[in-house]
């Protein structure tokens, strides 16, 4: 084996730990959303194809309806800006990490999923593992995880009969995992406190349905005003 695809497969092998919470959530949820979109008359190519192209969790869900129905583009680029405004700040808190990137950079742009941004914004890969490899593999595994589910969902979707109400807590289980891990790897708890009093404020202040947005631009400007101190925090911390 070549020194190239050996650094590669080291790679490889340094992600896919850190995304098997992700794989027992996404064949939960992807086996629903192929059964959704099977079960509302859409062909199973149409399923794979959506997951491929568009992979975009809760719009997906929506998508089913946008699907069978009259298509508006309009309402539905409004509605796809609103579910994922927050994939914006996503990108913002990236860009020194997919600094350098080359061309697996359009890749990792294109699937930074929720899930995919936990784990390559907190994941530490060893110093030995390409980061930009590492920070790819995780991206193609949970896109990987979300075609396989749900193209099993819409194949099986004739023979499996059960109600999937509630199936999407799996996600919301997932990333209290995530962030226990985190938790439990970093000494200094602070952008943690700040992520968490910061959402809880703008959820009482906003409601529901509207909290993501403000909870993120404020979460940014403290992240971003408290940078130096945070960053010597974690240069202390290490030995």
């Amino acid at each position: 084996m070549s020194e190239g695809k050996r650094h590669v497969r080291k790679a490889l092998k340094a992600a896919f730990p850190h995304t098997i919470p992700i794989l027992m959530g996404y064949m939960f949820l992807g086996i629903s959303y192929g059964i959704y979109m099977t079960t509302a008359g859409l062909p199973v190519w149409l399923t794979v194809l959506v997951s491929i192209v568009v992979y975009a969790g809760a719009l997906q869900f929506i998508g089913v309806g946008i699907l069978s129905s009259a298509f508006n583009p309009l309402q539905t680029l409004i509605m796809a800006l609103t579910i994922n405004a927050r994939h914006l700040f996503y990108s913002i808190s990236m860009l020194d990490k997919y600094k350098g990137a080359g061309k697996k950079k359009a890749y990792m742009i294109f699937g930074m999923v929720d899930e995919t941004f936990s784990i390559n914004y907190g994941a530490k890969p060893p110093e030995s593992v390409d980061k930009h490899w590492f920070m790819f593999f995780v991206t193609l595994l949970n896109q990987g995880y979300w075609i396989l589910g749900a193209s099993v969902g819409a194949i099986f979707a004739s023979a499996i009969k059960f109600n999937t109400k509630g199936i999407d807590f799996v996600m919301t289980a997932m990333f209290v995992v995530i962030f226990l891990e985190q938790w439990q790897r970093e000494k200094n708890h602070t952008s943690a406190l700040i992520g968490l009093g910061v959402s809880l404020t703008c959820l009482l202040i906003f409601g529901t349905n509207n909290f993501i947005i403000p909870s993120m631009i404020a979460i940014i400007a403290l992240l971003t005003f408290m940078r130096r101190p945070l960053e010597k925090a974690v240069k202390e911390e290490k030995p």
